[in-house]
């Protein structure tokens, strides 16, 4: 009997990442849980570094960033509406020396409301918190974005 299944959201986001943002597959940069409401990301350190040894700061932008996109793959219709940043800001808080980990969450009421506002207005804006830990657990950069779920055209 063959396997119809869906595959996990993870997949989905990593394979269109590779063709959505090849410079983001490039950096490695995989999605590691994706389902409503919460998205991770990794990326390795091993290629990612800069001038002094640590991971390169576009690196870690990059990997707090893609989570925008994951959390509106896994928590909208991809077939009605497309994300969008229209800022984000990034806090660095110490030198990422190993893999780092992105993790960013909407509740469900914030998913309700989004959805709501984009069926009735063709797009609603919404916030984004990210944290970005390393493999020890230390936190070395949290990210704020201004997202917008938008309808595509019709």
């Amino acid at each position: 009997m063959a396997n119809d299944a869906t595959p996990p959201l993870n997949e989905i986001v990593n394979s269109a990442l590779e063709f959505t943002i090849p410079i983001a597959h490039k950096m490695g940069i995989q999605a590691t849980e994706v389902r409503p409401g919460y998205a991770a990301t990794k990326v390795p350190v091993e290629g990612n570094g800069n001038h002094f040894g640590v991971m390169y700061a576009g690196v870690l932008f990059t990997v707090a960033e893609i989570l925008g996109g994951a959390l509106a793959v896994a928590s909208f219709d991809s077939a009605l509406y497309y994300p969008l940043v229209k800022d984000l800001h990034i806090y660095f808080r110490k030198p990422a020396a190993t893999d780092v980990t992105a993790v960013a969450e909407l509740s469900e009421a914030e998913i309700a409301r989004i959805a709501e506002e984009a069926e009735l207005k063709g797009k609603s804006d919404f916030t984004l918190k990210a944290t970005v830990t390393d493999a020890n657990g230390v936190v070395v950069a949290e990210t704020e974005g201004l997202y917008q779920l938008r309808a595509h055209r019709k």
